[in-house]
């Protein structure tokens, strides 16, 4: 028999709702939760503002685009970065900065098309600068997990290997719902490991209110942290693309000409421009409640606004808050492993999904140079502005990219002869 679909815009039965709802938000809410935890931030207010940007989403397109916004991997390395040097308000500045932009890419993409990206970051240099995003805090996921101390303690590697054993089996053994989930069963795993060992302390599950206002707070503009996260943009807008493209093909439909990439592309980074005005973390479209609406046929977008209805009232709940900043260092040590890696991994799939050329010069060059400008640790210092690592990468690269494209219209290259 074959499977019912439930379009995107029907009614669900009122008694599917809810667990349909449910199960939207648990899909993302283990990767939704883990981001601000990385950044050291109570987790109350990213879910609020989680759900406030999917209504948003949703009333921007029309209510045509069934997606749900979470919190955005791309940004815990520029991110961390930017923390450990200048603090939080600073990275809440470069999330408002990189929103603002995003809003404005998404009227440039509304009046050009997107034919002008592949000029400017061609393939062959933007999987490079995406995989670089990873690449450049991998060694930092060992030391959140504390297997770079001078004494190594035993628990933590325990409770590390646990994590991470887990995550590793469910990604690539784990069949229909679970597949969605296998970051959050990790996370539980690894929780339930350092409860055993005795490495968790419920004082302040125990002590804190049942309702509690979210902990809002307010961003501080520098431009090196500006810089900094501004190269991400081009990460979330090419994750943005590829999610429309893929859902559509879900659903049925052409969601890049209607509601239109535009409306998307700007409800998207409006939603992280006011996450981080008011403390939260940036938002982006989830792979993992796209592969939800694959397994269960249902797109309505009913059904996402009641997930992010209750993603709104768990960030008022005092307890759950608290037990989610109870997690301990290993449990994310273990679930950064694999998540820097499969965000450099990310940037390869890029090469290999836009079947870049390397038997042409040009492409073996941007990904060469790009790689080993980002990896070297080379800084150049203009005023008061840094630039180094991923951002030095991609400038270099655009302007490399640029430059290649003058000597092609310019037939000046040597595979043209």
């Amino acid at each position: 028999m074959a499977k019912r679909i439930i379009q995107v815009d029907e009614k669900v039965p009122g008694k599917l709702l809810l667990p349909l709802s449910i199960q939207h938000m648990f899909a993302m809410f283990g990767a939704s939760v883990l981001v601000p935890f990385m950044f050291g931030i109570n987790p109350a207010v990213v879910l609020f503002m989680n759900g406030i940007g999917t209504l948003l989403f949703i009333f921007i397109t029309k209510g045509k685009a069934p997606a749900y916004l979470g919190s955005s991997f791309a940004f815990i390395a520029p991110g961390n970065a930017i923390i450990a040097s200048m603090g939080y308000e600073y990275a809440l500045g470069g999330f408002v900065a990189v929103g603002f932009c995003g809003c404005l890419l998404a009227g440039i993409i509304y009046k050009f098309g997107t034919k002008w990206i592949d000029v400017v970051l061609p393939s062959a240099a933007m999987g490079p600068v995406v995989a670089l995003i990873g690449l450049e805090l991998s060694s930092s996921a060992a030391s959140t997990a504390g297997l770079l101390d001078e004494v190594i303690q035993f628990n933590n590697v325990l409770v590390f290997g646990v994590t991470l054993g887990v995550a590793v089996i469910g990604s690539v053994c784990f069949k229909k719902f679970l597949s969605v989930i296998p970051i959050l069963i990790a996370v539980v795993a690894g929780y339930i490991t350092a409860v055993c060992v005795g490495m968790i302390d419920f004082t302040p599950v125990v002590e804190a209110s049942f309702f509690a206002l979210p902990n809002f707070s307010f961003p501080k503009f520098d431009i090196n942290a500006i810089l900094m996260m501004l190269p991400v943009l081009l990460v979330i807008a090419s994750e943005h693309i590829g999610h429309q493209i893929v859902t559509g093909k879900i659903i049925g439909r052409n969601l890049i000409k209607d509601p239109g990439l535009h409306r998307s592309l700007f409800a998207d980074n409006f939603s992280s421009m006011l996450s981080g005005l008011i403390g939260s973390v940036p938002t982006t479209t989830y792979g993992e409640n796209i592969g939800v609406m694959a397994i269960t046929g249902v797109y309505s977008v009913q059904v996402i606004a009641g997930a992010a209805i209750l993603s709104i009232i768990c960030s008022f709940i005092g307890p759950l808050a608290a037990l989610i900043q109870t997690i301990p260092n290993p449990v994310i040590g273990g679930i950064s492993f694999l998540l820097y890696g499969m965000i450099g991994t990310s940037g390869l799939r890029i090469l290999v999904d836009n079947k870049v050329d390397y038997g042409k010069s040009v492409n073996m060059v941007l990904t060469s140079i790009v790689f080993v400008v980002g990896l070297s640790g080379v800084t150049i210092t203009i005023g008061s502005i840094s630039l180094s690592g991923m951002v030095l990468a991609c400038i270099t690269g655009m302007l490399m990219s640029l430059l290649f494209y003058a000597f092609e219209k310019l037939h000046l290259l040597n595979e043209e002869s």
